[in-house]
């Protein structure tokens, strides 16, 4: 498949970097799932989309325990002519906060964590991390938390070993068994308290933290606390061809289904914008795409269109689960298969199936739909490449996919390649993300 460098014009070229400069900051705001949402709410806002649950209007968002969001503009087509679905999840891999996590040791005070998602444990060590996330107190009143964003702010870090002392301890293990996960502590603290005996520097930070923002203890239980990188994003090469930071797996379908969305004219068939959460963990409870969320909205919209069977809304829908999918590693050329391998700066991925081995909880498309989607970004000059992850024996992976096809839509995943997967510093591509935007709005806008 072509380079998109080599097939653009230079006027296009303008515009992937000003798109890319859109999406950039989109990832810096927003790197929970509470914030991206927040984040489509106040686009629908800004672009006349009201509350689907209490109004009825040609475009509505839905969303539910600031966790899942879903929006939805109406077509030409009666709802029972189907959907256009982009479904796309909201959580990346991170580490979160245990619900008892303070503890002192060696006169520093650490938060015990759970590391949530695939992560490679090593990469969250010795680098600055923030937190985010949101505290509900004995009196009910709920206190979102940010620090180590702001330039002022301090940040936190995870203490690896010196190499001087690691050979016995790490050098002759395997990496997983030489840095465990609960040996991802945070510091968080040091100076003690004066006059205490016990616990100096817990009961010093538990005064700052009372002081300041209000939190005690035992507020942590009931909390949904967050750490994640501290960095920016950044662009990447001396080209400034690539786009560097944390959560694109999968925040950048996000973002680029909902500008595709929201620079929708005009559709044929309604449009329908799905987000959810815990894809990371098995897509699992009640923000998840197992979760009845999407039959709640469809059923809703089937009620203000007057369908009487928003199973059949859903049956003859057309999907497209937005995922990423990994990219050609130059440095491990040797897990891919390399006529099947996405690559950067090819263009948006088409994976016409997931899962592992022998196609396990694979969600595969069929050949007539695959078709119909190949057909649709060549004849509008989409630059695309098709995606699988790794060799057949090598590892794998799935997506939402499997969970909307349950309801006998067709559906694929389509998204674009990402180097450094699930890391702290993930790397994608401004071509391809351009791409990637050009086909979800595509898909929408055909009929």
């Amino acid at each position: 498949m072509a380079n998109v460098w080599e097939k653009v014009s230079s006027k296009e070229k303008e515009e992937i970097f000003k798109l890319a400069e859109e999406y950039k900051k989109f990832l810096n705001s927003c790197k929970t799932e509470r914030e991206v949402v927040n984040y489509i709410i106040s686009i629908a806002l800004e672009n006349g989309y009201k509350d689907g649950f209490n109004h009825s209007s040609d475009k509505l968002f839905f969303f539910d325990k600031e966790r899942i969001v879903a929006l939805y503009k109406r077509g030409n087509k009666k709802a029972s002519y189907g959907l256009k679905i982009i479904v796309s999840h909201i959580d990346s891999p991170r580490i979160d906060l245990k619900p008892k996590p303070i503890y002192e040791d060696s006169d520093l005070l650490l938060l015990d964590t759970q590391y949530y998602g695939g992560i490679k444990k090593y990469q969250w060590f010795s680098i600055p991390l923030a937190i985010h996330g949101v505290i509900v107190n004995k009196y009910n009143r709920k206190q979102t938390i940010i620090i180590g964003e702001d330039e002022n702010d301090p940040v936190f870090t995870i203490a690896d070993l010196l190499p001087h002392l690691s050979r016995k301890v790490q050098g002759d293990k395997k990496i997983d068994e030489a840095l465990p996960g609960e040996k991802l502590d945070l510091i968080f603290g040091s100076i003690p308290l004066d006059g205490e005996k016990e616990e100096k520097v817990k009961k010093n930070i538990l005064k700052i933290l009372k002081e300041k923002y209000e939190i005690e203890e035992e507020d942590f239980i009931s909390a949904d606390i967050t750490i994640v990188p501290a960095f920016k994003v950044r662009d990447i090469g001396i080209d400034k061809s690539l786009i560097g930071g944390y959560g694109q797996d999968d925040r950048i379908c996000v973002w680029s289904s909902l500008k595709a969305l929201i620079d929708l004219e005009k559709n044929e068939y309604s449009a329908l914008l799905l987000f959810v959460d815990k894809e990371e963990i098995g897509s699992v409870g009640n923000t998840s795409a197992k979760s009845k969320f999407l039959e709640v909205v469809v059923k809703r919209i089937s009620e203000i269109e007057n369908e009487n069977d928003f199973n059949k809304v859903l049956y003859n829908s057309k999907a497209i689960s937005a995922d990423v999918t990994s990219a050609t590693n130059p440095n491990f050329k040797e897990v891919d298969d390399p006529r099947n391998s996405a690559k950067l700066n090819h263009g948006v991925a088409i994976v016409k199936y997931t899962g592992s081995g022998g196609k396990f909880f694979a969600s595969e498309a069929s050949a007539e739909y695959t078709g119909y989607i190949r057909n649709l970004l060549n004849n509008n000059n989409i630059i695309w490449q098709v995606g699988l992850l790794g060799k057949v024996d090598e590892g794998g992976g799935g997506t939402v996919a499997m969970f909307l096809a349950e309801y006998g839509m067709d559906i694929i995943d389509i998204g674009p390649p990402i180097l450094n997967m699930h890391s702290p510093f993930e790397i994608s591509s401004k071509a391809d993300l351009y791409m990637t935007y050009k086909a979800y709005k595509v898909f929408l806008e055909s009929k």
